[in-house]
């Protein structure tokens, strides 16, 4: 009995010593935010929602496509022809921005509209948005971060929100025993629960990542903490999450950084894969148990910032990723716009051909004719070989998907570990989207949308706004819904910046989508 009560001491007495610490170097903080003339970064979150709470009407106002954003949630209205897109941020070499704007993307014009509730979430980017036409229609967001335009601070959350689709009111959820405050985290709706799975909070003096799993159950507003058997996933944030047909959840890759030594950090990116299985005797919903798998087919080379949608005939489509090589004082990093399918019936990585549009396959019909006319055309022989080729291998053994009202044709399933088994378009003349890391990606009726995301050229960060739109009935080209055209605003660390480019300040954008005084887009719901 005596040692075990030393022990209880003990650990009481570490616990104050770590809270004294903390609240030292809190006061600290406060001190230096003083200095630089910068609020508390809950303050800050406190002034934004009582701005919010103001807003006593709910309008929809059609806008001008989203800002430059990154880390933004993207997912198909679950009863509309819409697309959502929410929060999100934005660096601009000196400052950085955070939005808790709630888009909407009319599929039909082509045009967005953005959602003024009262009392929503915060501003936030990292977290995590599922929807479902349960009860009449749900929207549901939970966790993510802000940061203060100096970077200097960081706050995680761990609220859960919901936003009625009939009435465009938000909810904000007091379910205890929830998730802890983090974002980099995954969410998916399944058989009337919300799973959510890993992340990472970081407070700047320390950080920790997760590899805990936890249920909500939509129609008892309850959340349980989850207790799998078996052997899980190590923690990572920042991984491709994925429901499956048949109940059961798969796992793949994310990120996690440990401390090497003091002031040395060293991040890992992970290629291993799990199942989530249900317990197939439960009726609660609680009991599940960890296996690990293989994804076969083509090799995917190491990456995170991989995104991923779902889609019809039991498929998942994802697209581009960043690969860090770290070194003691450098991190050198590849982006990629690399485009997958996984065939989530066998679990495998399948290559995905483009067959270019219209234009150009009567323009390589026109060559062939010219070919059969002019034989000794040395021009014509090299083009001939290269068609040749192309015959080559669209001559391989091909996979088709078909249920007699969508169809899907792609590349062979053969293992490649070379570098060389990227997933592009065969033929170099079919456009592509750019390399980039966390993008948007959704899939509605058929229709693969691509929004946005970022990529580094040096010490320059670019945030992008392109959009994007492919068939996957046709798999013929990607369509561009929006250009990226203008010069993307980037200021200089030091007092002096230097703006690139024309046109008003990502932060003037933002502030264009929040104004209220539009008067013939609006439209009032009752």
């Amino acid at each position: 009995m005596g040692k075990k009560d030393k022990n209880k001491k003990k650990g009481k007495g570490a616990e104050k010593t770590a809270a004294k610490t903390e609240k030292k170097e809190s006061n600290k903080m406060k001190k230096k935010l003083a200095a630089m003339g910068e609020d508390d970064v809950e303050k800050i979150i406190a002034q934004i929602e009582k701005e919010d709470s103001k807003r006593l009407q709910v309008k929809i106002v059609k806008v001008e496509p989203p800002s430059r954003r990154i880390n933004f949630s993207f997912i198909p209205h679950p009863d509309k022809e819409e697309l959502i897109l929410f929060g999100g941020e934005f660096f601009n070499g000196q400052k950085t921005f955070l939005y808790n704007d709630l888009f909407l993307y009319n599929i039909s014009n082509g045009t967005w509209s953005i959602v003024k509730a009262p009392g929503g979430p915060p501003p936030r980017c990292g977290h995590q948005m599922v929807a479902s036409s349960a009860n009449k229609g749900q929207l549901w967001v939970f966790g993510g971060e802000f940061a203060s335009p100096t970077q200097s601070q960081f706050y995680h959350y761990k609220d859960l929100w919901v936003l009625h689709l009939s009435t465009n009111q938000w909810e904000k959820i007091t379910s205890s025993n929830g998730p802890s405050a983090r974002s980099g985290h995954r969410m998916v709706y399944l058989k009337k629960q919300l799973i959510v799975f890993g992340g990472f909070h970081d407070n700047l003096r320390d950080y920790k990542y997760f590899n805990d799993v936890y249920s909500f159950n939509i129609e008892t507003y309850k959340w349980t903490k989850l207790e799998p058997t078996g052997t899980g996933p190590s923690p990572r944030s920042s991984c491709c999450m994925i429901p499956l047909n048949d109940g059961k959840i798969l796992i793949y890759g994310g990120y996690c950084k440990e401390k090497i030594k003091k002031d040395l950090d060293k991040g890992h990116v992970y290629s291993d894969s799990y199942l989530l299985v249900p317990d197939k005797n439960d009726t609660t919903g609680t009991k599940w148990k960890w296996m690990q798998t293989k994804l076969g087919g083509i090799h995917l080379t190491q990456r995170s910032g991989m995104s991923n949608a779902l889609a019809p005939n039991n498929t998942a489509y994802t697209f581009g990723g960043v690969f860090d090589i770290e070194e003691e004082e450098t991190i050198n990093s590849t982006f990629l716009n690399e485009f997958y399918m996984l065939d989530l019936g066998t679990l495998s990585w399948r290559n995905v051909t483009l067959s270019g549009s219209k234009k150009e396959k009567e323009i390589k019909s026109r060559r062939r004719k010219d070919k059969n006319e002019n034989p000794n055309d040395d021009d014509d022989n090299e083009e001939e070989k290269m068609d040749t080729d192309e015959t080559e291998t669209s001559t391989q053994p091909t996979v088709v998907a078909d249920d007699g009202i969508f169809t899907v044709t792609v590349g062979p399933a053969t293992v490649d570990n070379s570098a060389s088994a990227v997933i592009k378009s065969d033929k170099p003349d079919i456009f592509q989207p750019s390399a980039r890391m966390n993008c948007g990606l959704a899939v509605k009726h058929g229709i693969l949308y691509l929004y946005g995301g970022m990529f580094e050229d040096g010490d320059r960060q670019s945030t992008l706004s392109d959009f994007y739109s492919l068939d996957l009935r046709k798999l013929d080209e990607w369509k561009t819904l929006i250009n990226d055209s203008q010069a993307q605003e980037w200021l200089e660390s030091e007092s002096e910046s230097e703006e690139e480019g024309t046109g008003s300040s990502e932060e003037d954008e933002a502030s264009d989508n929040d104004d209220d005084d539009d008067n013939e887009d609006v439209m009032q719901t009752e």
